[in-house]
């Protein structure tokens, strides 16, 4: 089975006109009446069916979607609004995946707003996942959407939220959105999510919350073409935290110049790339290159399958012919990856990340199993 744990709804174009009369309005409108006025149910029954054989031409089986990131208004001011907006947006989702249920999984958008606390997520993430039936949550990194004022991710901020996942056993897909400073959007994802890595691993979040599972989108960002420098400030950071390590790193470079034998390391002695594996990373990189570095970096074992297809504009690779989105043809062309390692990349991974999406593709198959003994 191929698992595309990173897609985005195909957003019917009519959709967009909400948000014009939404901010308009000044919440003299509900998402009822935006629903009625705004969606043709046609143009969502295209949407996904055109989705659908986007995954045909490239061999997907299931491909979990979440809202378009960059339109979700987080660093709109008035939060009914965007509460409306993102609901509706999980809607059409749970209308999608209700058109072609052996195809979509839904990962939910949250209605995170600058500036108010994080708890203000949590009534949509409960429906999200106890009436819709998600299996994981969309998650903004900077809300304020490069205006400067979002906590890291290590901020005690996000703690309520990280409790909240571990109780539902949803896994957070970390995914910027818009961006009003210099960057443009698709530059803001590589930014964030390389702040993402590094903000989780020096931070506490994994020892207070050990079953939380996050996974870093388009492969980390900088992370695994800059990890020589994470190494190094890793060693360092140890040495002012850790005065025992601090006395070892002594011991190394005393022993190491003079050409005595090297002392032991000591047994708490951590890497950067020890800490890399709390996280899960998916493979929307684009490049063979890229794939390659990423899977010797983080390891098949912590890499999920994601296309983010269509994203990036279905531009054609002009030395293949295809699309520069079917990864699949590029890592089945890895020679270096075995039968076991693309079986993690393309399905185990995301059933051990997405827990709720494995339970239900198990009673899927119990219940197609009854059907053919019937």
């Amino acid at each position: 089975m191929i698992i595309d744990a990173h897609g985005h709804l195909i957003t019917p174009a009519s959709v967009f006109g909400i948000r014009t009369v939404l901010q308009a309005s000044n919440g003299q409108h509900s998402k009822e009446w935006y629903i009625d006025r705004y969606v043709r149910e046609a143009e969502l029954e295209a949407s996904a069916a055109r989705g659908v054989t986007l995954m045909d031409q490239v061999g997907t089986d299931i491909q979990l979607i979440s809202p378009r990131p960059f339109v979700l208004m987080h660093s709109h001011p008035i939060a009914k609004d965007v509460a409306l907006w993102v609901g509706l947006q999980n809607d059409l989702i749970h209308r999608t995946v209700s058109l072609h249920p052996d195809r979509y999984r839904g990962v939910a958008g949250l209605p995170q707003v600058s500036g108010e606390p994080v708890e203000i997520v949590f009534d949509e993430l409960e429906r999200a996942i106890g009436e819709l039936g998600f299996v994981g949550v969309l998650l903004n990194p900077d809300p304020d959407e490069g205006g400067g004022r979002s906590p890291r991710l290590s901020d005690p901020y996000w703690y309520p939220l990280w409790e909240k996942l571990v109780e539902l056993k949803v896994p957070a897909h970390i995914h910027s959105a818009a961006c009003r400073g210099r960057e443009t959007y698709d530059e803001h994802f590589s930014t964030e999510e390389s702040l993402a890595v590094t903000a989780l691993v020096h931070s506490e979040v994994f020892d207070r919350f050990p079953d939380l599972k996050v996974m870093i989108s388009h492969g980390g960002g900088a992370i695994p073409y800059q990890i020589g420098r994470w190494r190094a400030h890793w060693w360092l950071d140890l040495a002012t935290k850790k005065k025992h390590i601090a006395d070892y790193f002594k011991d190394l470079e005393h022993a190491g110049m003079n050409g005595l034998e090297l002392p032991a390391a000591p047994a708490d002695l951590t890497s950067f790339d020890d800490a890399l594996r709390m996280l899960w990373f998916d493979t929307d990189v684009h490049a063979e290159t890229s794939l390659e570095l990423l899977f010797k970096t983080v390891g098949t074992d912590r890499t999920l399958f994601g296309t983010e297809r269509p994203g990036s504009g279905g531009a054609i690779n002009p030395k293949t012919g295809r699309s520069f989105e079917d990864f699949k043809y590029t890592i089945d062309r890895l020679d270096f990856l075995t039968d076991a390692d693309r079986g993690l990349i393309y399905e185990h991974n995301a059933r051990q990340v997405f827990p709720l999406l494995d339970a239900q593709l198990a009673d899927d198959a119990r219940a197609s199993a009854q059907a053919v003994r019937q």
